[in-house]
């Protein structure tokens, strides 16, 4: 398998597709670069390369028991870029994974990144505090380490209906896509799923963000049930100096169906701008 060798000497799996400019995808929790197959093989059959990694402890990456917090986040995701020498770039992340972009733009900048796309980001900062009242209670994600502590595959069984909408009336989400992210999640080590909770919760973006300076989509569905798009998305718009809005409506977290099909293009789209 592909791999490269962090800087404090954890493995990182990654996929590398296509040939041109490269896109890189970073992927929410508790998944892995498994996640963005469909539209890596949308931009490499456009044309670009397409890579996506395995976030440390998650999928095929060293299952290191340290360093599962935004800055080595942010840091691997720079390891592979310098290993592949990649230059040009446009970075895409979900979920955590845009927290993981921003981190990665503001530690250590934009030389090889030309723009960014955020889907369902968990910027400016997901847990409530006297800055951020507009934030989920931190009761939330005590819970959420609770329940992956004592049976987490029964948590990311259930977990999957409100990421991707099947909770909704009139779903048409399928038990096989549900099934794969459940997959995927039991992919992941317990020490990175648990503290993988507390990075993408707790992590403050707001003060970084005003610093990026290239383009940026952010994109979100109004009906995210895990990442709000009130306290994330419409907030992070207003401390981005280039961001482009773009919102989905009815849509849930996770990419499926007329969802995906809109984000594809929209992606396709701010590319070739």
């Amino acid at each position: 398998m592909p791999t490269i060798t962090t800087t404090d000497g954890v493995e990182i799996y990654y996929k590398d597709w296509g040939s041109g400019r490269p896109v890189v995808f970073s992927h929410g929790w508790p998944l892995n670069s498994d996640a963005w197959d469909s539209q890596m093989n949308l931009v490499a059959s456009r044309g670009y390369r397409a890579i996506a990694h395995d976030r440390r402890g998650h999928g095929r990456s060293g299952q290191a028991w340290h360093g599962h917090d935004m800055d080595h986040y942010a840091d691997d995701l720079a390891d592979v870029l310098n290993e592949l020498n990649l230059t040009d770039t446009m970075l895409v992340g979900h979920s955590t994974g845009g927290g993981e972009v921003i981190r990665y733009l503001s530690r250590h900048g934009s030389s090889r990144v030309t723009k960014a796309v955020l889907l369902g980001a968990v910027a400016p900062l997901m847990v409530r505090t006297d800055a951020n009242p507009g934030g989920l209670p931190m009761d939330v994600f005590d819970d959420i380490r609770l329940r992956v502590a004592a049976d987490r595959s029964q948590f990311y069984r259930e977990l999957s209906a409100p990421f991707y909408g099947a909770n909704r009336a009139g779903s048409t989400v399928s038990q096989g896509l549900r099934d794969h992210f459940w997959l995927m999640g039991m992919q992941a080590g317990l020490p990175a799923a648990l503290d993988c909770v507390r990075a993408f919760s707790e992590t403050d973006f707001t003060a970084e963000l005003p610093s990026i300076d290239i383009p940026i989509l952010v994109a979100h569905g109004d009906d995210d049930q895990i990442v709000p798009f009130a306290a994330s998305a419409a907030e992070t718009v207003k401390l981005l100096p280039r961001a482009e809005l773009t919102v989905y409506p009815g849509a849930p977290h996770g990419l499926c169906g007329t969802f995906e099909a809109a984000f594809n293009a929209d992606l396709l789209d701010f590319l070739k701008k």
